[in-house]
This record gives structure tokens, C-alpha cells and sequence, in this order.
């Protein structure tokens, strides 16, 4: 996927103001209409520079945009990380399934699922603020107990110049024991305030996961996996296997494979009505013979269990 320079498109400067931004699209809108321009390239150019405002013209979408900073060349080849857009704030109540208006792959794969829309209320003198939407990333451990914690937010708003800016918004969150990733936290009054004595909208904030070391969820079941020896699965045997509440003892079944998996009953994400599982995948790990004894005793595994494990596949 190509990186999309939307300054340079539009043909202003990093720290262009709103006003600059909108007489630019509007000019360059006019120059290459469809319906006015001769160019031959006149209908993209009019999509590109359509969609460069649409991205620019937002504080929000500004924001975090200018995250990746003045480091990408247009054209280069571009991968945002996961969860790039954690911790800035959105107007709306949530995802939609795409943007629409048929704009670039670059632009659906930062903003495509993340194209937030308003909380739907009237322009009257007494008018309720909007809701905002925001994604925070936090540790399974969290998920899985519960907790309190003090977050802080990326706010974009625009100053008395014209220039978008950032402020810190900073909340005091509950975690809920069990919430799995995707699901959102509403926070009432915790959105943008509301003009002529109208109340504030609300917050809501989407749950994402950290990467963790040992262990990832799907929804409410969490899976390991669990490095065992060949006797351990071939004799069977009890072992100790790390999970989010702590380490609990697991029998492994004699004749166990490589790739089986067993299941810990209750250790995954668990609310007060729902119930996960902790999945525990085998992979066996086969220590190398180091010593002509432990050579010995691998051929002579080979001589009392012969075993063609390619059988299946005719060879």
C-alpha cells in the first residue's frame, strides 16, 4: 500500500491553518472538476484532492494523521502498526463498516473503519455535545481481573489561529473483570460539551489488547503454547502450566502429539454471565543428542519403536 502525502497534494505546509487548508482544496477543486478541467488525469487528481480534505479538513482525523510525521515520501510503501489510532480521540459512538466515497486503499486502511459519525443530534440554541470515540489498549491481565486505571487521551482542537493542536484528556477508568477485545466502555458527560446549557455528549472507549509474551484471546478463550519433551507426552504427565490467574497443574494425557490441545475449563476471560477457556497447544521440543550415550539411545528408540511418520502421504 502507498503512502498518501495529503499536504502535498492540497499544496500546503505541515502547520497550514483550517482556512488555508479549505481555500486550497477549493481552488484545486475547481482546477481539476471533471466537468471544467481539460487535463487528461483530471477526474483522479479531483478524487485525490478530495480525499486529502477530507482527511485535513478534520482536526481529528489531522491529528492523527500527522502522527506519522513528515518521515513518509509519497508512494512509499506503508503499513500502519496495530492499533496506530489508540488513545486519540474520534467524534461519534463507534465504528462504521467503511467511509465510503469510493476513496484510496490508503485512506480505507487508516480511517475506513474508523470513519466516526456524530451522535446524531439537532442544531438548536440548547444542543447536546458530541459523543466521542476513542481506542485504548490494555494488558489481558487487566481484562482478566479487573481494575482502575488513569488513562490519558490525545483531544484534537483547533486554536484562535486556525492551527490544529492537541490537549491531554485525562480519565479515570474501571476496567470491568471479562470485557474481551472490541468491546467499548461508555463514559456519560465525558464527550464534547454541549453549547446553550445542553449536556455533554459521552465517550465511549473500545478495548484493544497488548501484545502479550505467553498468551492472546479469541474473544473470551485464551491460548498457550506449551513447550513439553517427547516423554512427557509419549509416557503422559502433570505439569505445571503458567495461565492469567496464576499457575495451575495439567495432566497430559499418555501418546499425547505435538499440536494437541487441551482445554483448562474456565481460565479464559470470564464476566459475571459469560465464560471463557484457556486452550493449552502442545509443541513438543526434542532435545539434541550431545554425547555418543544419548546417540546411543536414540537409535535404539529407532530400533524398538520403528515409525514411518510419512506413511499418509504415500512416501
Amino acid at each position: 500500500m502507498e503512502y498518501k502525502d495529503y499536504y502535498h497534494i492540497l499544496g500546503v505546509s505541515r502547520d497550514a491553518t483550517q482556512d488555508k487548508i479549505k481555500r486550497a482544496y477549493r481552488r484545486l477543486a475547481r482546477k481539476y472538476h471533471p466537468d471544467i478541467s481539460k487535463e487528461t488525469d483530471a477526474e483522479t487528481k479531483f478524487k485525490d484532492v478530495g480525499e486529502a480534505y477530507e482527511v485535513l479538513s478534520d482536526p481529528e482525523k489531522r491529528a492523527a494523521y500527522d502522527k506519522f510525521g513528515a518521515n513518509w515520501q509519497a508512494g512509499q510503501d506503508f503499513k500502519p502498526p496495530p492499533n496506530w489510532d489508540a488513545g486519540f480521540e474520534f467524534s461519534g459512538a463507534g465504528y462504521t463498516e467503511a467511509a465510503g466515497g469510493g476513496f484510496s486503499d490508503f485512506f480505507e486502511e487508516l480511517f475506513g473503519r474508523s470513519h466516526y459519525t456524530g451522535g446524531g443530534t439537532r442544531r438548536t440554541f440548547r444542543t447536546q455535545g458530541e459523543n466521542q470515540h476513542a481506542k485504548i489498549v490494555i494488558r489481558l491481565q487487566d481484562a482478566y481481573l479487573g481494575s482502575k486505571q488513569t488513562i490519558t487521551l490525545t483531544r484534537p482542537v483547533v486554536d484562535e489561529n486556525g492551527h490544529v493542536t492537541t490537549k491531554p484528556h485525562t480519565l479515570h477508568v474501571t476496567i470491568p473483570k471479562g470485557i474481551i477485545e472490541g468491546q467499548r466502555i461508555r463514559l456519560e458527560g465525558q464527550g464534547m460539551p454541549g453549547t446553550g446549557g445542553g449536556k455533554s455528549g459521552d465517550l465511549y472507549l473500545e478495548i484493544a489488547f497488548a501484545e502479550d509474551p505467553l498468551f492472546h484471546a479469541e474473544k473470551r478463550d485464551i491460548y498457550l503454547t506449551l513447550p513439553v519433551t517427547p516423554w512427557e507426552v509419549a509416557l503422559g504427565a502433570t505439569v505445571t502450566v503458567p495461565t492469567l490467574g496464576g499457575n495451575v497443574e495439567l495432566k497430559i494425557p499418555a501418546g499425547s502429539q505435538g499440536g494437541s490441545k487441551l482445554r483448562l475449563k474456565g481460565r479464559g476471560l470470564c464476566s459475571a454471565t459469560q465464560t471463557g477457556d484457556q486452550y493449552v497447544t502442545l509443541r513438543i521440543v526434542v532435545p539434541k543428542p550431545r554425547t555418543k550415550e544419548q546417540k546411543k539411545l536414540y537409535q535404539e528408540m529407532a530400533r524398538l519403536m520403528p515409525i514411518n511418520p510419512r506413511e499418509n502421504m504415500g512416501v
